[in-house]
């Protein structure tokens, strides 16, 4: 199974859907999860399996986000391509200094992100994003990233957002907070559930429809 398949039975689900569609990614990928142990060749499939949803569900996001983002003048990049890409766009490289994070004498180096949105004007970083499938995924890495970002003149006004399938159930409840929660809570800008299942809202904690509008009102 490639990714274009699973783009396609993304447009299954938004042709059935519509705007909801996203509440349907969970069940996207257990029928992607059957195409895929089809195809498989190897011992190991649950492993093969979850390297493939994790590596794949951050394009579902990018996918479903990039007209959006054009539509607001931004552009948006996969954050693998800026770390291991030599020769980058001028632009892009200018991007990629933009977001390096100061570590003294250790040198600098890029947060572990999955999306960068930016502007192609200037090169400044507007926002990035981690996509989770489940929070016992580093969210703490997320937080940790947005602490960094934050101590930095250069990338201080950086938002560091979660988007997440939610799973394992994580933000089902606000009191009491499971770990994962209190973390997106405090250390993140936003956290967006791609989901069908109640969840209690919040400020931060909202379902991903409302990330494009909550983005809109950063570039203001």
């Amino acid at each position: 199974m490639k990714v274009k398949d699973l783009l396609a039975l993304y447009d299954e689900k938004k042709e059935r859907y519509g705007k909801n569609a996203y509440k349907h990614i969970s069940d996207l990928f257990i029928e992607a999860k059957e195409i895929h142990k089809r195809d498989f060749k190897g011992k190991d499939h649950e492993q093969s399996w979850r390297s493939f949803k994790g590596k794949n569900y951050e394009k579902i996001i990018e996918y479903i986000l990039i007209d959006e983002i054009h539509s607001l003048g931004l552009e948006i990049v996969n954050g693998n391509h800026l770390e291991r890409t030599i020769n980058l766009s001028d632009v892009l490289d200018n991007v990629k200094r933009n977001l390096l994070v100061n570590f003294g004498e250790y040198g600098y180096h890029l947060p572990d992100v999955d999306l960068i949105i930016y502007n192609p004007k200037n090169s400044d970083v507007i926002a990035v994003v981690s996509a989770k499938v489940t929070l016992r995924e580093r969210v703490a890495q997320t937080g940790y990233w947005k602490i960094k970002l934050s101590v930095c003149n250069k990338t201080k006004n950086v938002k560091v957002y979660l988007i997440t399938l939610d799973e394992d159930n994580v933000f089902k409840d606000a009191k009491p907070a499971k770990k994962g929660r209190a973390i997106a809570e405090v250390d993140s800008d936003g956290t967006y559930l791609m989901t069908k299942e109640k969840f209690a809202i919040s400020k931060k904690i909202k379902s991903f429809e409302y990330f494009i509008n909550d983005l809109k009102k950063i570039i203001k």
